[in-house]
């Protein structure tokens, strides 16, 4: 199995201490106009080299730099005369490691603190004297390396920022990744742009150009398959694949029956309208509910999904190999709507735990006969939707909010069968079309309606006692499916939502609201 996943753009590179947030790092980068990545802190120097980047940016982290065992940095990453910014941890390994002092003093400085700005420098250019910053430490930095110039101070910490202009060495012991900081991403932006000299020019007409190179110089004259789901990925994929390659692409929609109500017809007349994609769809529902039977586990439900949609491209690529043979070139090729926190959560990024496996990262079967081509692989799903709007997708497909590629069958907690996905089918059509009523669609991020299926509880209904489902409601607020916060919802919503659910869907006599953030939780429950 090989895969496309290069771009031409030099990086910044994000250096992960094991931070919460290094993902909106790299995206806040991305928000300024310049192209980032993220390895981890056990690159070496001469790694860190080899991927030529134009400036590096130290993560923050959970760990003390006193702790035995606490992520270390190749001290040779200072020598390679990069422009490098450190944050909370990653500030305090630059000042330890070019030799000031961290100092564990006892004071501790979590969420909204006021910040003094003694002296602007490049990195505070522009900003008030007096600012609200974010902050999460326990050690700070008492005293700066020689030939740093402190910029800013706060009640408890002598050096909140510095700088060396000389070597273009910075650091904050805030976080200007997050929305808290009042004046953060003018922080990041005068370190990518004033400092390290770099132009804005990361945008989405770019990365189409870019893609569409790519992808024409990897297939030529080959024939392609696309993987469509009828999702914003996927869709956004196959778009670009068409705008590179045109008619040798043949979209593959396959209904493997854990679709929500209305979903292949949208497939099936609202993509094709607006794309003149020629899409062939595969009934393989009975298939992927036999393979799914018994099975309870999230993990080998995903992986036996990833698996069986390939074995559907398979046989489609078989029916077709006549007609490509005639053509004298057969269909190798498959697209897919890979997304970069797919990557990192699926473990390929930057030494990030496995924390699922996605259908078309971790659960793709080894003997894959397929070269994959991802032209989405190192995009955020902002920017994804961004180059959806620039090839004149419609609004609401570039609009729609996430769905799983696994679909229903990881919303279901238990053994996925058809009387369940029935079940749940109506209740998160009655959930959707609520929120699209209230004028919601736009708050949130997502809702996943989730039915614990392994799970009854007792109701009373028509004077009767009942031994129902309970169906569980996720609305989440997100920027990049990293982070998250459940959706704070009006209460004449949920309770319209609830009722509505209970009264038409019989099997459930109980509605429950998933108030929990990632982290700890994840969005999907599976």
């Amino acid at each position: 199995m090989t895969t496309q996943t290069e771009t031409d753009q030099r990086p910044v590179l994000v250096v992960d201490f094991g931070a919460q947030y290094a993902q909106l790092i790299a995206r806040r980068v991305r928000e300024a106009g310049v192209y980032s990545e993220i390895v981890p802190h056990t690159a070496t120097a001469a790694e860190i080299a080899e991927r030529n980047p134009v400036a590096l940016v130290l993560s923050g982290g959970p760990s003390s730099v006193y702790e035995e065992g606490a992520p270390r940095l190749d001290p040779g990453v200072f020598d390679l005369g990069v422009p490098t910014l450190g944050i909370c941890y990653g500030f305090q390994v630059m000042a330890q490691t070019l030799g000031g002092e961290v100092a564990n003093t006892g004071l501790r400085e979590y969420g909204a603190t006021d910040a003094t700005v003694i002296t602007e420098g490049t990195l505070l250019d522009g900003q008030p004297a007096e600012q609200n910053v974010w902050m999460s430490h326990g050690d700070q930095v008492s005293k700066a390396p020689a030939g740093f110039e402190v910029l800013a101070r706060t009640s408890a910490t002598p050096v909140a920022a510095f700088a060396d202009d000389a070597r273009k060495f910075y650091g904050v012991q805030w976080h200007p990744e997050v929305k808290h900081s009042d004046h953060g991403q003018a922080v990041l932006e005068n370190f990518l742009h004033k400092a390290a000299g770099l132009p804005a020019d990361w945008n989405s007409g770019n990365v189409i150009a870019e893609q569409v190179e790519r992808i024409r110089a990897q297939v030529g004259t080959g024939r392609v398959l696309s993987a469509l789901s009828g999702g914003v990925d996927s869709a956004v994929s196959t778009a670009l694949v068409h705008e590179a390659v045109g008619d040798q692409l043949v979209a593959v929609f396959i209904d493997h029956g854990l679709l929500r109500k209305g979903e292949r017809e949208q497939v099936e007349n609202d993509y094709v309208a607006s794309t003149g994609v020629r899409l062939i769809t595969v009934d393989a529902r009975e298939t992927f509910l036999n393979a799914l039977a018994g099975v309870s586990d999230p993990e080998q439900k995903r992986k036996i999904i990833g698996r069986e949609f390939i074995r559907a491209f398979e046989k489609v690529q078989q029916e077709l190999i006549a007609e490509a043979a005639a053509e004298g070139d057969p269909i190798r090729f498959l697209v897919q709507g890979t997304l970069y926190p797919d990557v990192v959560e699926s473990g390929g990024g930057a030494g990030t735990a496995n924390i699922k496996s996605h259908h078309n990262v971790g659960g793709l079967p080894e003997d894959l006969q397929f070269e994959l081509v991802e032209p989405l692989r190192t995009l955020f799903k902002d920017e994804v939707r961004a180059i959806g709007r620039e090839l004149g997708l419609p609004a609401e497909i570039v609009g729609r909010q996430p769905f799983p590629g696994p679909g229903l069958g990881i919303r279901i907690v238990g053994e996925v069968t058809a009387d369940r996905l029935e079940i749940l089918r109506d209740a998160d059509a009655i959930a959707r079309a609520e929120l699209t009523k209230a004028g919601l669609d736009g708050e949130i991020w997502q809702c996943p309606v989730v039915l614990l299926a392994d799970v009854r509880s007792v109701g009373v209904q028509g004077d009767g006692r009942t031994y129902g489902h309970p169906i569980v409601l996720r609305p989440v607020s997100s920027e990049d499916a990293m982070t998250a916060d459940w959706t704070r919802l009006p209460y004449d919503v949920l309770s319209k939502i609830s009722n509505r659910i209970t009264n038409e869907v019989r099997e459930v006599n109980r509605v429950v609201l998933d108030v929990t953030s990632k982290p700890p939780g994840t969005i999907e429950w599976e």
